[in-house]
């Protein structure tokens, strides 16, 4: 317990080195530059990371893309690529890259500041904030009576017409793994195939899919937590609310935005700062404001929306999120049912 709290305690003072200590004289042709390739959408995440700019006086270049894809584009660049960190939004393309040994340890103290549960267990990456799987669902029509108790049911007929989903999104394919990994293949690809069966509305994302159900275009939807949170903080009389699963069921589940620093970066102190900047008060605080996202930082309280569990009470399925790296067999799951087009 000691050595734990002097840890902690080591990494707050780490956390707050990475607010603003660098010279005033420093210009901005001087600083160092940061490479992030960025799963996390450019909307969300760009006003922390030009306030990290500014608080630290270290540039950052960001690539945008979406999850898989850059996980995918950094197995190919390999030891030549540009970047420095990788910000993902899901754990199954952080434990892609752990297994091709393309990510350097994290430091004992930044992994302190995270339960070991939204970590690497090889302290490869770590968790930045959680986020649940849920359905949302359309108010005037439903009520969570209505729902079932569990995803795996949402195959029955009764629900055909009344879907939506969008396959593409790097959370849906996270979850797909976690099914995978709960139950077999055999069973994943007949839920989706049920799913299908059902002939759900495929959308382009999840804020697509939360619009679609505050219209009434759709009955429910798969999505993470913090779309309906945005949603009704734009239009707090949106008909819409999120239903979460029994404990335990594999439909509301836990996954991580996380972060991991490549082995072939030249700038890994400034990328560990980068890191201990995403787990700051600071950090997580804007996650928590801006996102509607779980902060994962164990030793400080938040006041989270109203209506979401806390982490301490939540039941996680029986899985752990390393083992979501298998992202390549879920793509080619996801095609040969027809979910991808």
């Amino acid at each position: 317990m000691i050595k734990r709290l002097l840890g902690l305690s080591i990494a707050l003072a780490l956390v707050m080195i990475a607010l603003p200590t660098a010279p005033q004289q420093a210009t901005a042709q001087d600083a160092p530059t940061l490479v992030i390739y960025s799963g996390r959408n450019e909307n969300l995440v760009s006003p922390l990371l030009e306030q990290f700019e500014l608080d630290t006086r270290i540039n950052v270049e960001v690539r945008y893309g979406d999850t898989a894809d850059l996980a995918i584009q950094l197995l190919e660049e390999g030891e030549n690529s540009p970047a420095d960190v990788f910000f993902a939004q899901d754990a199954g393309a952080l434990g892609l890259l752990a297994d091709h040994g393309l990510l350097t340890e994290l430091p004992s103290d930044v992994l302190d500041l995270v339960d070991p549960r939204f970590q690497s267990p090889d302290g490869l990456w770590v968790g930045v904030t959680g986020r649940a799987r849920v359905v949302v669902y359309n108010t005037d029509s439903l009520t969570p009576e209505d729902l079932p108790d569990s995803i795996a049911d949402f195959t029955d007929p009764q629900w055909s017409g009344r879907i939506g989903w969008a396959p593409t999104n790097a959370s849906f394919q996270a979850f797909v793994t976690a099914l995978r990994v709960t139950t077999s293949d055999e069973e994943a690809e007949a839920w989706l195939e049920g799913i299908i069966a059902n002939e759900p509305l495929v959308y382009a994302n999840n804020t697509a899919v939360v619009e679609a159900v505050a219209t009434g275009e759709i009955e429910v939807g798969f999505v993470n937590h913090y779309y309906a949170y945005r949603k009704l903080a734009e239009t707090p009389d949106a008909p819409i609310a999120n239903y979460f699963f029994p404990a335990g069921d594999i439909g509301s589940m836990i996954n991580v935005a996380g972060v991991a620093i490549l082995n072939s970066s030249e700038n890994s102190v400034l990328a560990q700062r980068f890191v201990l900047y995403l787990l700051s008060i600071r950090g997580q605080q804007y996650f928590v404001d801006n996102t509607y996202e779980y902060p994962l930082l164990v030793f400080s309280d938040f006041v989270l929306p109203e209506g979401l569990y806390p982490l301490d009470e939540y039941v996680q399925p029986d899985f752990d999120l390393s083992d979501l790296s298998d992202l390549e067999t879920t793509l080619d799951m996801l095609e040969s049912v027809g979910a991808l087009e």
